[in-house]
Parts: structure tokens; sequence; C-alpha cells
């Protein structure tokens, strides 16, 4: 872009919309506003969860700058195509008109722009030009999602030197930044006492905050697990269930295994899901739903999938471009069912009425799950729920378990400090890896190959407590959780779980005690079936607690006394039974 575009970006304050009483501002966006009025900071960092309002809150603070003649210009740097589009709608509603570049390759702009959205890649591609701009019109940048300028160290160096002259800079993020050694630009740090470096916000308002207030939709986990079977590069064929505590190699591979089109576990959670979205559309019409996929061939598989489900067509969105735009617009002001994307709508994108998701997905960042979860949390009106469907993998379980704390960029983090998620960045990239070129997975993958994968209820996580035990999909165990009504408050949520947890169990009771009655049972039966029943107890409150099953074994053993599991008696296991449910519906 050349010094030239800029030079006919129009008078630099044109009349504005007045920010009328269809914007008021929420709560926290006036506090974080009367604070950043107060301080008048060049450089001001607002940490607010997915769904809260940050757009809403830079554009009250770009029109007081413009207004006060702080600034002349207003650059929003976006990570997507999309979203430039997007901040230029929002901002066109309190008068601010901004060039998201759509129109094509053009030697300038209309005069009647206050100024451009661009993405961190457009600002690496011309530095020197929004260099030139900072430097000869008094500007406020915005930098959306402002932890992408440290995903790269071109784009973040390109960034600094882009608005080192700005004269104010906004940076907003919703999601926990990562621990890495790219500092982000224009971020203050202050030492920890183990000596790295933490990111500070100036403003933070949480997801627990947010649920608070009714500002974001209270999620419901529903997570799924069940056995895998796959064969490796030597021909052997392995098997795990899917959520048990194993090396990384074996974790990535039962999960690409159950994610794979061919399988039954893929199938049977979207059908789980799709049931979800018919209970939730009576209450809420219009909802809609959507399925994050990890490439483009899966997309299209599980689009094909749903289409057979459901009988009408999904809307499926492959990539960042022009249509994939207008693709997600088109479905935002529907009522269709469904939409099948792949990584573009993680972030960002804004369609108030999906309530339902599908996490088919091998990335297990906190970043990128806490924005695939900020897609469904954007609240309309009180009562919405959110359900999104997880597969019973430790590291997704503990985001979900820890969706409400907030994390800070850390710098220069040592060895012994590493989190719980590192241990499967290795096997996330093998599988993002071979994601991106199905040609060369089995390289990647050790030769692997799904053979077949079948689905299990396992449980429903809320607010960190977990409710329900192993059930099989289509049984009415299942159905009582997929049948919570789509309008609730968040206590009627912890209610209606606990209801339904108790009415599974009195169902398994009385099963069982009809099998003790019954002549017929075996007794080497009957003793398997409760043991069965242990050990998937004791799977779920290891995933939880991320601790070994044979330490959950132990530790019951001692608190309720009597021999080895293979020992026990039906007595002794059911009691164990008992105690094993106390754990796992504590918080």
């Amino acid at each position: 872009m050349s010094q030239s575009a800029f030079d006919r970006l129009g008078p630099a304050f044109p009349q504005r919309a007045p920010w009328g009483t269809s914007s008021k501002l929420r709560a926290w966006q006036a506090a974080a506003l009367e604070k950043y009025l107060a301080e008048g900071p060049r450089d001001f960092l607002a940490v607010a969860t997915p769904g809260a309002g940050k757009t809403t809150f830079a554009l009250r603070v770009a029109v007081e700058l413009l207004q006060a003649r702080i600034v002349r210009r207003i650059v929003v740097v976006a990570p997507t195509e999309h979203l430039k589009v997007q901040w230029a709608d929002a901002a066109a509603k309190v008068g601010i008109q901004l060039d998201p570049g759509t129109g094509g390759r053009k030697r300038g702009r209309s005069r009647q722009y206050d100024g451009v959205a661009v993405t961190y890649a457009g600002v690496a591609a011309a530095m020197l030009a929004y260099q030139t701009m900072t430097t000869n019109f008094d500007t406020l940048v915005i930098l959306d999602e402002v932890h992408h300028a440290g995903d790269a160290l071109a784009w973040g160096d390109a960034v600094r030197e882009a608005f080192q002259y700005a004269t104010r800079r906004l940076a907003l993020t919703g999601t926990p930044f990562r621990s890495d050694d790219n500092p982000i630009p224009f971020i203050s740090y202050v030492p920890a006492e183990s000596g790295a470096l933490i990111s500070r916000a100036d403003y933070t308002y949480g997801y627990a905050d947010a649920l608070r207030d009714h500002v974001v939709r209270p999620v419901v986990f529903m997570n799924y697990g069940g056995p895998m079977r796959w064969r490796t590069k030597s021909g052997d064929q392995m098997e795990a269930n899917l959520g048990e505590l194993t090396t990384k190699d074996i974790t990535a591979q039962a999960w690409r295994t159950a994610l794979d089109p061919k399988g039954e576990w893929i199938a049977a959670v979207l059908a789980a899901a799709d049931r979800r979205l018919s209970e939730v559309r009576r209450h809420i019409p219009d909802a809609g739903a959507l399925v994050i996929a990890s490439n483009q061939t899966h997309a299209r598989a599980y689009a094909r999938m749903l289409e057979s489900i459901t009988g009408d067509k999904p809307t499926v969105v492959l990539s960042d471009d022009a249509g994939a735009s207008k693709r997600i617009e088109s479905f935002s002001a529907s009522e269709e069912r469904w939409m099948v994307a792949v990584r573009m709508v993680s972030e960002g994108v804004d369609v108030p009425r999906l309530a339902v998701g599908v996490y088919a997905t091998a990335t297990s960042t906190p970043l990128f799950f806490a924005q695939a979860v900020g897609r469904f949390v954007r609240t309309r009106r009180r009562g919405e729920v959110a359900t999104v469907f997880l597969p019973t993998v430790p590291i997704i379980l503990a985001h979900a378990s820890t969706l409400e704390r907030q994390r800070d960029h850390i710098l220069g983090k040592k060895p012994g400090e590493a989190e719980a998620v590192d241990v499967w960045e290795e096997a996330e990239a093998l599988i993002a890896a071979a994601n991106r070129n199905e040609g060369a997975s089995d390289e990647l993958m050790g030769s692997y190959e799904a053979i077949d994968s079948s689905a299990t209820f396992d449980h429903v996580l809320f607010e960190s407590e977990q409710f329900g035990m192993h059930a099989v999909p289509t049984s009415d165990d299942e159905a009582d959780f997929l049948g919570l009504p789509g309008l609730l408050e968040p206590e009627q949520i912890t209610h209606l779980l606990r209801e339904r947890q108790r009415r599974q169990i009195t169902r398994h009771d009385r099963a069982q005690r009809r099998e003790r009655v019954a002549p017929e049972v075996a007794l080497h039966r009957a003793l398997e079936a409760r043991r069965k029943e242990l050990n998937t107890l004791v799977a779920q409150y290891a995933r939880v607690h991320g601790v070994p099953h044979s330490h959950v074994h132990a530790d019951l053993r001692r608190q309720c006394g009597g021999p080895s599991l293979a020992q026990a008696t039906t007595d002794q296991v059911d009691a164990r039974i008992a105690m094993i449910r106390q754990w796992n519906n504590r918080r």
C-alpha cells in the first residue's frame, strides 16, 4: 500500500452517528472505558472472554478518541480476512468507516474512510506503509487477538516496526496466551518469582465473571469415549479405550482413530449432537450447530454424514477466502442446522445462534480450545445453554475443567515449570502434520491405519463437576442428558444433571438386583459386570484428576478394605463403587 493511498483516506473528523441507547455498554465495558479514559495510556491490554464484547469496547474507545481529536485515523489488525470485514461492519454501526480491502487491487481508497482493517499477514507484507501512516497521522491501532503477533517472529517484528510511532495502541485478546519465548509487541511484562516474565493486562474480564453477569452462556460438555483399534507399521493391531492415561503416541493414534470418518465413533457422536440440537431448537428455534474438523477431507466426510442424518446439506467452510466469509454470513443469518469447518471459525467469528458444537479436531492447545468454545458462548437472551461434544482425551477434559481460569503470557519459562499440556505437543504435531498431508500420514504416524472405532457416552462435565457414567449411544441413559432443555439458568442445569444422574444410578441398581436374583446368572458374570462398572468409574476419576488408575484402585482399597479387585466379593466391589461415585460427584 502506497503513501498516497493513505493520503486519500478522507477527512479526519466526518460526522458520526451518536452512540445511542441501542449500544449501551455492559458493566465491564463501562468500567474498562472509565479506566482507559482516566489513565490515557499509550498502550492498553484488555483481556475479555470470547463473547463478552471486546469489539464494542474497542470501538467505543475509538469514538471517544476521534471525538476528542486525540487521533485522526484508525487501524484495526485482525487475524483473518473474514474478521477484517466483520470489524468494518461493526465500526460502521457507530459511524466509523473502515476499508477492509475487499475491493481488489486499486491505486487508492475513498476519502470517506476513517481508516483500514488489515490482517497481521497484511501488516508484515506492507510494514513500511503502515509505519509511514502512523508517523504522519495521529493513529489508534487496535490489535485484535494480539497473541497472533507472537505466533511468528516475523509477524511480531512487523507489528512492532509498523506501529512503533502510533499515538495509541489498544490490544485485545479473549483467549489464554501460549507460553513461549516470542514477546508480543506493546505488551507489558513483569518478573515472576521463578525469574520468568509474565504479561500484565490492564483490564481483565474472565469467563467466570461473564457467566456470573449473564454475559455469556454456560457450557455443558458431553464427553464420549469408546474402544479404538488400529494397525501399526509392523502390522501389529493396537487397541485402546479413548481417554485412557497412556503414552502420547498411543493417545494420538487412538484420538485420530476416533476422528476417522470411516469409523463408527464420529458417526455416533454427530448423531447424538444432532439429537441434542433438536432438543435445543424446541426452545431456541433458530439454534445452529458447528463441527470443527481437523482437515478438509474430514470436513467433507462429516458433512456427508450429517446430510444422511438430517436430510439437509450442511454449510461447509473449507478455507479463509471471500467465498467462505459469505457462506459464514449466510449461515449466520439463516435457520440452517449445521455448519462444518476446519479452523477459520475457531476465533473471532460471530455466529450468535451457534448453540451446539462438536470438537472433532486433534488440536490440543488451551489457546485453540478456548477459541473453539468461544464460538458457542455468545448469548442473545438470558437462559441460553451451550453444549459442546468432546472426545474423552485427558488433555481436552483438563481444558474443559479449567475453562474459567485466566492464563498470562509467560516468557523464559524454565524446563521444570512446563505445564501438563506440553506433554501432548509432540503428539499434536504428528496429527496436525498428518492431517495437512494425508499422503505422508503413514510415515508420520508410524504407518498408522485405523481399523474400527465405536462410541460410548462417558459423562457430562459442567462447571468442573461430572455427572453420569458410561452408556450406550441411543440408550435411555444417554437420552436423559441429551434431553436437557435449551433454556436454563446455571443452577437449574446443575439440578437437572444431578437428577438425571440419580435416575441413571437407580436404573442400573435395579438391573443389578435383577441379575442377583436371577438363578441363571452365573457368579463370574455378575462379578465381571460389577468390576467393569468399577473400572469405568475409576477411569472417569483418573481422567479428570490426572492420576493413574492403579492409584485410584489402591486408594479405594485402603478406604473400603478387602483384598485386591480380582479377589474381592460382590459386596466388596459394591462398596468401592459407592465410594468412587462419591468421589466423582465432588468438585
